[in-house]
């Protein structure tokens, strides 16, 4: 199936290297442009993309509060979108999750990490800039007691499950995590569908947010 995209970006000149990039590749395909986040929300609606690559900063309407009206906690099929800046600081992070963002990728990525990226975001996976996510885990990883987990929380959840969520959320892969584990990758599939079940996620992504918010990664090695 061919990926439909919509670029958001206030730089005509970033949008038609964007869309020369990503265009190049078979199974993708640019289908709107937008100047800022009011037109990506409105080209959302009415042309119905798989993922939208969607910058931070934009007159009229920033790329996060777009982003807030493009994804739908309730509709699994809807928009993924995909946060590209140059700006690699925290906040925009955790707002860009915390909005339903499924990516948040540097503009300085290759070629390759972009269209990977894309992909990556269409199938309903999440992705995190390694640099992003390495300090995300540093941050959290020094958080003091009182802000650990709550036991409700993840109350839920077997001692295994908690130990993939701990994973999902340093951004490995299932193959990453079977290996860390020493699983074989289907079963770390079934934990990965389980904890979303449970938790009442709509992807990766969340499961992220909700590992960062209830404290899970505080408690993993660095």
């Amino acid at each position: 199936m061919t990926i439909r995209v919509i670029l958001a970006d206030d730089q005509a000149m970033v949008r038609d290297g964007l869309s020369a990039v990503i265009s190049a590749a078979e199974d993708i395909e640019v289908i709107g442009e937008a100047a800022n986040g009011k037109e990506a929300v409105e080209l959302a609606k009415r042309l119905k993309p798989d993922v939208v690559v969607m910058d931070v900063r934009m007159p009229v309407m920033d790329g996060l509060a777009a982003t807030g009206q493009i994804v739908s906690p309730d509709d699994v099929e809807g928009p993924k979108v995909l946060m590209l800046t140059t700006f690699d600081l925290d906040e925009y992070v955790y707002e860009a999750l915390s909005q339903g963002a499924s990516g948040f990728l540097l503009k300085d990525a290759s070629t390759e990490e972009l269209v990977n990226a894309v992909r990556v975001v269409a199938a309903g996976d999440a992705l995190l800039a390694p640099s992003i996510t390495r300090r995300l885990i540093a941050d959290f990883a020094g958080r003091r007691r009182h802000e650990r987990p709550r036991p409700d929380a993840t109350a839920a959840l077997t001692s295994r499950e908690i130990d993939v969520l701990r994973l999902i959320a340093r951004g490995m892969s299932n193959i990453e995590i079977a290996q860390e584990l020493f699983l074989a990758e289907q079963t770390v599939k079934t934990h990965v569908g389980r904890i979303l079940a449970k938790l009442q996620l709509r992807d990766r992504t969340q499961a992220v947010v909700f590992a960062y918010e209830n404290g899970v990664v505080a408690d993993t090695p660095r």
